[in-house]
């Protein structure tokens, strides 16, 4: 067997709103909209050959909000130029800073409340 890909389906509680954020902030395209555009509780968002999807709370959910331990990584090309079109159009988690194990990045928080970090390798 074969792993083909890795692609995260993370709650949230209103997929219009995430849509937007992850459209109008971040430059992501919104791929697939379920059941339809009026009333979806699914989304598929993708950027670049990154794929997010969203799904609203289903009966089998015992946990309340937005809830992850972990994090969102992200490898942009250019991370000063993304730092700069998103530092003030959205919550941030910490500023853009070099970091000793060889990345230049920052974090923020996207509706949902999930974090979002976004690093570049600054190794060489």
């Amino acid at each position: 067997m074969k792993l083909r890909g890795l692609v995260p389906m993370m709650e949230t509680e209103n997929i219009v709103e995430t849509v937007e954020f992850y459209r109008d902030r971040l430059g992501f395209k919104c791929q697939g909209l379920y059941p339809d555009e009026e009333n979806p509780c699914w989304a598929s968002l993708v950027k670049d050959s990154v794929e997010l999807m969203f799904t609203v709370k289903n009966a089998h959910t015992k946990v309340e909000g937005a809830v992850m331990t972990g994090s969102l990584y992200l490898y942009p090309d250019d991370v000063d130029q993304l730092w700069e079109s998103l530092k003030y159009k959205t919550k941030v988690e910490y500023p853009i800073e070099n970091f000793a194990y060889g990345m230049r990045e920052f974090a923020i928080r996207d509706n949902n409340g999930y974090l979002l970090q976004f690093g570049q390798d600054i190794s060489d």
